[in-house]
């Protein structure tokens, strides 16, 4: 009921507030609860030793070309970067070859890759010696890019040259957001759609329900884990859509939680 114009309700709230004043705590009290939130501070910043969180805000934005700019999350190594990259209407890359797995997902708008055209939440992944016959977007597009060489100006020049070779045995593979059948219930509440797997890591979608908790899990493996819809909270981090964060080898979430429900992409140890 909207009580925005009820003049009894504003009244009332006003002798409520009228009546409220601050509770006095003795000395002894003040510094318990004061050695307890220090303690629980203590608790949470050593349970965030190793992490790193790039929130949606946060981070530098480089320009890579005219109408292509990079934001840098993590550098891989041998597995590639992880980077945000954003087209403007009509922006477009030139064909390259891959070094390494490269995985895409479009956050928002629309890419094109030769007759594939990718929406929001759609999903390719083009394995190392594979070839783009390059990248463009009609209406401007933000994607979330793991393995990719941009960040490396050795890399970029190696995937460049490779890309003025046109042939490449075609072995990507694209998972589409309307493919609802794909989605497996692993546990009340969880949902999990298979993306790649390849060794002994594997990347997936996850769906979380509202009010849903998970179980601590250790990482044999760093985890990546991209955050693109809904809030979840990992131990005391709270992450929204467009939040990054990757979990160290030997890191462990002991609580997830989320009270609205969530979408998040993962990489990490494979599952047997």
């Amino acid at each position: 009921m909207d009580n925005a114009n009820d003049p009894e309700q504003d009244q009332l709230n006003r002798l409520l507030l009228d009546s409220l004043s601050p509770i006095e705590l003795g000395a002894g009290r003040h510094d318990a609860l004061k050695q307890s939130l220090l303690a629980r501070t203590a608790q949470s910043v050593a349970k965030q030793a190793g992490m790193l969180t790039v929130r949606a805000k946060e981070g530098i934005w480089q320009t890579l070309k005219a109408g292509v700019r990079i934001k840098h999350l993590w550098n891989g190594g041998r597995q590639g970067n992880s980077v945000l990259i954003e087209f403007a209407p009509g922006a477009s890359l030139m064909p390259h070859r891959h070094n390494c797995l490269e995985e895409g997902i479009v956050l928002r708008g629309d890419l094109q890759m030769g007759d594939l055209l990718l929406g929001p939440l759609d999903y390719h992944a083009s394995p190392a010696g594979s070839r783009h016959g390059g990248i463009s977007s009609q209406h401007g597009a933000l994607a979330y890019l793991r393995g990719t060489s941009l960040g490396d100006t050795h890399g970029v020049l190696l995937e460049m040259l490779g890309g003025l070779l046109p042939f490449a045995q075609d072995r990507s593979l694209t998972v589409y957001a309307e493919n609802k059948n794909a989605w497996q219930e692993i546990m009340p509440g969880v949902w999990k759609k298979p993306l790649w797997q390849d060794g002994a890591r594997e990347s997936c979608f996850f769906r979380l329900e509202a009010n849903t908790r998970c179980p601590e899990h250790h990482h044999p493996i760093e985890e990546e884990c991209m955050m693109l819809d809904g809030d979840l909270f990992i131990d005391d981090v709270l992450l929204r859509a467009g939040d990054y964060q990757l979990a160290p080898v030997g890191g462990m979430h002991r609580d997830l939680y989320t009270d609205v429900g969530a979408t998040l992409f993962v990489r990490g140890a494979r599952e047997y």
